[in-house]
């Protein structure tokens, strides 16, 4: 087992008033040689947007784009003709493919809304543009780690992208205990504690702690504390 560790005091970060955004891979301003992406994962954004401010319309293609909000209301609209609200228990994706255009901002002027980026690079490009937005409730997620994000064509649960990935996100108590399996044991597995203390195959992550882990087919997970715990699995390009 191989194993890098990203602690969140490491993350990049950039304060722009409207938007506080750490990065857990090189994003914008932030570069890194050692943190450009873990496999198939780009991008994992950690932004708090302020209220009633936002992204303006922008271009993407050839990306999987996930919103996961962990507070507040998110208001997005593309050249699709979608225009929805991403709330808490929501994860959106987008798959960008041949070309795409969205907005994304605060919906609400006197509350931040807080949300995770995710960008996964395709395992087929210049695929038509989609979207999907699925809600997840506390319940379906109580001491489980539940598929949010799984491969087009599956019947693995949650919303889809183009690629062999599957994202896993869990609410769980003090002392809880289970084992993860991989779906494909050359895959690797990128941890993220969003909330609490989870210890990994021995390892202590912290809140908006990361770790990449690979050439294993199993993690062995132990909450410190209660905890939200995402899991990425994806292949290692």
């Amino acid at each position: 087992m191989k194993t890098i560790l990203h602690k969140a005091r490491t993350r990049g970060h950039a304060n722009h008033g409207w938007l506080d955004s750490y990065h857990t891979f090189s994003f914008a301003g932030y570069y890194d040689t050692e943190r450009i992406h873990f496999g198939a994962l780009r991008v994992l954004n950690d932004d708090t947007v302020a209220g009633g401010m936002g992204f303006g319309a922008h271009p993407h293609d050839n990306m999987e784009i996930i919103s996961i909000p962990t507070s507040g209301d998110l208001e997005h609209q593309d050249s699709m003709g979608n225009k929805q609200v991403i709330r808490q228990g929501d994860v959106q994706v987008m798959s960008a493919g041949t070309g795409i255009t969205h907005s994304e901002k605060n919906k609400n002027r006197d509350q931040e809304v807080e949300f995770f980026q995710i960008w996964v690079f395709p395992n087929q490009k210049n695929v038509t543009p989609r979207y999907d937005q699925r809600n997840f409730t506390d319940a379906e997620k109580q001491n489980k780690l539940l598929t949010v994000v799984s491969p087009i064509g599956t019947d693995a649960g949650g919303v889809q992208i183009h690629q062999d990935a599957w994202f896993s996100l869990g609410n769980l108590d003090q002392d809880f205990r289970t084992t993860y399996t991989l779906k494909n044991k050359n895959n690797g597995v990128y941890a993220f504690v969003i909330e609490g203390d989870v210890n990994i195959n021995g390892q202590l992550l912290n809140r908006r702690d990361g770790m990449g882990i690979t050439e294993t087919d199993s993690l062995h997970i132990e909450t410190i504390s209660p905890a939200t715990l995402l899991l990425m699995e994806v292949p290692m390009l």
